[in-house]
């Protein structure tokens, strides 16, 4: 049995909630169920292998070359014989999310390279020339090239207004860039024919500030063979996703001056100074793809503590009724029978399979914005769900990981046991792609108020619209509680939007908290409805954590409401002198 993801869960979300397979007739459930049993396949038998490997001997540069373990470009030679990334782009996006989830589970550190390279390549399709395409795309798709997003820079981090490289136009329509990007995961290594770049820039004479970025296509290799003035200057040391090559990258330092001219050669990619804009088909991709990765970290934390629990002896029954059971010399029992075990499990399964379920709920929208009835919809609903979908998985998985290692109890954060690196690797999470608080700062400062409020007006009538299907029973009583927590969702939304304050995005943070956990309540209580009137045990322990969820979980946004309303300022009127 995998202790990577749960395939019952998999089949329950994708079948049994988000309907797949009546939604792509164009597609049978045998070909979804040959892909995830492929995936579950490779991610076990040749990402899994390596895992903690790849972690303790992490790449290392020599200053001319990056080494790493050969175990990384084994497996990433399998999974191109799959095909399953080349196939992935004629899948439902629902069911690729679904698959790549396995090798997140299994491999974050070299599940990385193909997970920049996909959304690299379709960022390419679509902003990018045909003869962009032809060149760069197909060889992405067939593992021998791989992909990389260069966004920040030492000096201006998070700030892409205060970047600094820049792109100067040739005669021949090209460009040559200069500059430093920081942070740069898979910029060096030898997995592949080629890396591909994408770039931000500033063209000389452009407008300040963001609207002055454009985005540059620059290859390590020219298609002539030619070396292209990149330059690694170092590897940064992570915490986690050790066995990702994370760098500091010179873009036209002079080592290598392609046809005598100094500078890195790169490619416009989309208009000038519109180099943001493209970017961000990648950034959101990724985002949604973070977040995805942290609910698989969580999920096989969580599974494998689970296992643990179940085998692991320690104790007596605390509520013992008879006195034989409390005889010290009776034998000890596992450690699931003791009740706050149970509780760090239910917590743990709560945040993972909720997590799971709103990364896979933003597959299916990605596919209605494409083939859906109302792709308008699906596109604004996708948008203000993006920042949650990054950070609440990126948030309260680490805490599933945290609460793996505290049922694991000592060996927990002893190596010869995967929990300490799984916390260790979703730790990066709630950074990637944009940290915590720029995803916050998001969410309250633009997705609920694009379009006069219409996106959070969306989400609020489709979790009313859920509520409405909840009519009898426990479920009418858990959709009563949630409609409660969205009325004062929206109030509290427009009584921060009506004041003028500069400071009002202060507790952005806490917005995104409360209105994450009112979201996974929301979709707890559509898996609770999707369990019907099925009382296996699977069901039950659906059930079981919706209620869970609602009556440990979703009761923490009335404090973090009552704290917004009141438009508290403790934190903007304290003086950094007082520090």
């Amino acid at each position: 049995m995998t202790l990577l993801l749960s395939r019952r869960d998999l089949d329950f979300l994708l079948y049994d909630w988000l309907d797949a397979g009546s939604r792509h007739p164009e597609h049978s459930r045998e070909t979804f169920d040959a892909v995830l049993d492929l995936a579950a396949e490779v991610a076990a038998e040749h990402f899994a292998p390596h895992n903690k490997r790849a972690d303790a001997a992490e790449p290392t540069f020599d200053g001319e070359r990056v080494h790493m373990i050969p175990e990384v470009r084994k497996a990433l030679d399998v999974l191109a014989q799959t095909g399953l990334v080349e196939s992935s782009v004629e899948l439902p996006h629902v069911v690729s999310t679904a698959a790549f989830a396995w090798f997140q589970a299994a491999n974050p550190g070299t599940w990385a390279y193909p997970f920049l390279t996909i959304a690299a390549a379709n960022l390419l399709r679509a902003h990018g020339t045909p003869e962009q395409v032809e060149t760069y795309v197909r060889p992405m798709v067939e593992g021998r090239f791989h992909g990389t997003m260069c966004l920040s820079e030492p000096q201006a981090g998070s700030s892409l207004a205060d970047i600094t490289t820049r792109a100067e136009p040739q005669p021949d329509g090209t460009y040559r860039l200069f500059g430093n990007k920081m942070w740069i995961s898979a910029g060096e290594h030898e997995l592949g024919e080629n890396i591909v770049h994408l770039v931000l820039a500033k063209i000389p004479g452009g407008p300040r500030g963001v609207r002055g970025i454009s985005l540059f296509l620059v290859p390590k290799f020219l298609p002539d063979g030619q070396r292209n003035d990149i330059a690694l200057a170092g590897l940064n040391h992570k915490m986690g996703y050790r066995g990702t090559t994370n760098t500091l990258l010179n873009f036209g330092e002079g080592a290598r001056t392609p046809g005598g001219l100094p500078g890195a050669v790169g490619h416009l990619v989309g208009p000038e100074h519109g180099g943001l804009a493209c970017m961000f088909h990648m950034m959101n991709e990724a985002r949604v793809g973070v977040g995805t990765g942290a609910a698989a970290l969580g999920y096989t934390g969580y599974l494998k503590s689970l296992d643990y629990a179940r085998t692991r002896t320690q104790g007596r029954p605390p509520a013992a009724k008879d006195s034989a059971a409390k005889d010290p010399a009776a034998p000890p029992v596992p450690i699931i029978e003791h009740p706050d075990v149970r509780r760090m499990l239910l917590a743990q399964k709560c945040y993972a399979e909720g997590a799971l379920a709103l990364v896979l709920y933003c597959g299916r929208l990605l596919d209605e914005q494409d083939t859906g009835p109302d792709p308008d919809r699906a596109r604004l609903l996708l948008d203000v769900l993006t920042p949650i979908a990054k950070s609440w998985p990126s948030q309260w998985c680490v805490t599933a990981n945290d609460l793996a290692i505290q049922v694991h109890g000592g060996y927990g954060y002893t190596r010869e046991y995967d929990v300490e690196q799984h916390y260790r690797d979703n730790r990066l999470n709630p950074i990637h792609e944009g940290t915590h608080g720029v995803q916050a700062l998001d969410l309250l400062g633009r997705k609920v108020t694009m379009q006069g409020g219409a996106g959070l007006a969306l989400l609020r009538e489709t979790v009313a619209a859920t509520c409405a299907r909840a009519t009898t029973g426990e479920a009418a009583e858990l959709a009563a509680q949630l409609d409660a927590v969205w009325d004062r969702i929206v109030a509290v939304t427009g009584r921060i939007h009506a004041e003028p304050d500069p400071d009002r995005l202060a507790d952005a943070s806490t917005y995104l908290e409360a209105v994450g956990h009112a979201v996974i309540a929301w979709i707890w209580l559509e898996q609770y409805l999707a369990c019907g009137d099925r009382d296996e045990p699977f069901h039950r322990g659906k059930r079981q954590a919706a209620r869970y969820f609602f009556r440990r979980e979703l009761p923490r946004t009335g404090p973090q409401l009552a704290l917004l309303s009141a438009l508290d300022r403790t934190t903007v009127e304290m003086d950094p002198a007082w520090f």
